[in-house]
């Protein structure tokens, strides 16, 4: 009798592993076969003629059943070699070995073949119903659950393409959207990391968005805001930021009692995460178009934490803080709060680091704008440091022209009250006048010549803004005459104002004596009674009619 040695054991074992009897899976020579014979050449030179027959099938599904994870990987490959060349819909037969990679307990193999299906469904080479039909749905979960990180990847990319289609949703509320739910509530820091990101991907689509509130996603994602892990954190609200920008929403948003989520979301703008304090300040910016958000924020005490990111030294914690000062700003309730808690006094030092910021200036002024339109909040703009802000931003050699075109409309609005006219033309000095004259030039932005020179013609002509504006009177005189030149008649209005503050100044009138401009002057008189009765203010007399 033969003794047992380790290496009769390994003889057995292979043995077995070929053998049919006891498995349905096709012999490894087999198998290896198929892999060398037919889809290694092909994947090696890169054929572009795809082989899709019989035979290329029964390879496919060979090596998808195979228990070996090398010959399962050649089988992957050859679905992502498909899933870039290939041209036409995939035939459906093909859908099977996909499927039997996706059960796959190899990590590498659910990556590629994810990949794979990403693709193919993303190129429409398989459609999203068929994807479902086929039963999809179960194995991309399980992957997102306990999968490899970058197959969990691919997989919720997966879900979320197979969440795009009409008619899987209300069969992917049962199989996919409620056990996500149930895994974004697990104990398990990753399992719950992921079913936040694919929640937080089907909420890209309208459709999608109602699927989820239908399933009762509200309160599973309100709940994530609270949690320990700030990418779970983050990937909570975020969604929920989605779900806010369709108002459709809000009251299912705002329906968790004692507003939880309100709380919740400033809770978490305190965060020393700085992206999801952001996230936090815009998802209350879409949630205060309500005008019932409005009246329990301002009980919630909503300033305190708006102000330390302001004064925050991160750039988008400043301007997410902008985003929402701006909305509550437009508020009247709100005027007296912002003020009482020196919000204006922060904007100055916030608009002399980050000057430079489009989005900084754009917002800074849409909330300016609206806190100067009441009595108190005017006075408060005239005792702090934002004026003063605003034209530092001015001459800030680093403002772009949309940021330059915003504020000088801002400044051309605010100097409209009296009260400011006079408060910012003492505070000019010669640098934004010459800021001002120079954003003035014939070949600059139109919009922004037309609010600079408005800015000019609204200044208060005592003794100091005359001797400011002295310096650049030829040159104020040329830009006069391009706006008169203009076919537009508000610019040619426009002119006529900056003419008429101008020719205050005895220098100015003597100046433009025998100039161009006095010669335009004459000419534009000529056109309309209404131009006629406007040049009249300048004193300049008319031109006298020609004899025939």
């Amino acid at each position: 009798m033969q003794a047992y040695t380790p290496r009769s054991r390994d003889r057995h074992s292979y043995q077995l592993a070929e053998c049919t009897c006891l498995s349905r899976t096709p012999p490894r020579r087999r198998q290896r076969s198929a892999s060398d014979h037919l889809l290694l050449p092909l994947l090696k030179t890169g054929d572009h003629a795809l082989v899709l027959n019989e035979e290329c099938f029964e390879a496919l599904n060979d090596l998808a059943a195979s228990v070996y994870a090398d010959l399962q990987e050649v089988a992957a490959l050859y679905y992502l070699y498909l899933s870039h060349c290939l041209e036409s819909p995939l035939p459906a037969s093909f859908m099977g070995p996909l499927m039997s990679l996706l059960f796959s307990p190899h990590p590498d193999v659910q990556k590629i073949t994810c990949l794979s299906l990403v693709n193919l469904l993303v190129k429409r080479n398989v459609c999203e119903e068929l994807a479902f039909e086929m039963g999809v749905l179960p194995p991309l979960l399980e992957i997102v659950q306990a999968g490899d990180p970058g197959a969990r990847c691919h997989a919720c990319a997966c879900v979320t393409m197979l969440a795009s289609s009409e008619s899987n949703s209300d069969a992917l509320v049962s199989e996919g959207v409620i056990p996500l739910l149930v895994l974004a509530k697990s104990f398990d820091p990753q399992v719950q990391q992921n079913a936040a990101w694919v929640l937080l991907n089907l909420t890209q689509s309208v459709r999608s968005r109602r699927v989820l509130c239908r399933a009762g996603a509200v309160p599973v994602l309100v709940v994530l805001l609270q949690c320990a892990d700030s990418r779970v954190q983050f990937y909570g609200c975020s969604a929920l930021l989605h779900l806010a920008a369709d108002p459709e929403h809000h009251a299912r948003l705002l329906h968790i009692g004692e507003r939880y989520l309100l709380k919740a979301l400033l809770t978490l703008m305190a965060s020393p995460v700085s992206k999801n304090a952001c996230q936090a300040c815009k998802c209350l910016e879409m949630l205060c178009r309500n005008v019932a958000v409005q009246d329990q924020l301002l009980e919630l005490d909503c300033v305190r934490p708006l102000k330390t990111l302001l004064s925050s030294p991160v750039l988008q914690c400043v301007q997410s803080a902008l985003i929402l000062l701006s909305a509550l700003a437009t508020h009247p309730a709100f005027h007296e709060v912002l003020v009482s808690e020196g919000v204006c006094d922060l904007m100055g030092p916030m608009l002399r680091r980050h000057g430079s910021s489009c989005d900084v200036i754009l917002h800074s002024c849409a909330s300016v704008l609206s806190l100067g339109g009441s009595c108190l909040g005017r006075q408060a703009l005239m005792e702090s440091e934002c004026l003063p802000g605003l034209l530092q931003a001015l001459v800030s050699p680093g403002t772009p022209v949309e940021a330059l075109i915003r504020l000088t409309s801002c400044l051309h609005r605010l100097m409209s009250f009296e009260a400011l006219q006079s408060h910012l033309s003492i505070m000019m000095t010669s640098e934004e006048v010459l800021r001002l004259v120079k954003s003035s030039g014939p070949n600059g932005n139109l919009q922004l010549t037309y609010n600079c020179i408005a800015i000019l013609s609204t200044l208060q002509m005592n003794g100091q803004v005359i001797g400011l504006l002295r310096p650049h009177y030829r040159l104020l005189m040329g830009i006069i005459v391009s706006l008169f030149k203009n076919q537009e008649l508000k610019f040619q209005h426009l002119g006529i104002t900056a003419l008429c503050n101008l020719i205050q100044d005895a220098d100015f009138r003597a100046v433009l004596s025998g100039s161009e401009l006095e010669t335009e002057v004459l000419r534009l008189s000529e056109r309309t009674e209404e131009t006629r009765q406007l040049l009249s203010l300048t004193g300049i007399p008319p031109a006298s009619p020609q004899e025939p």
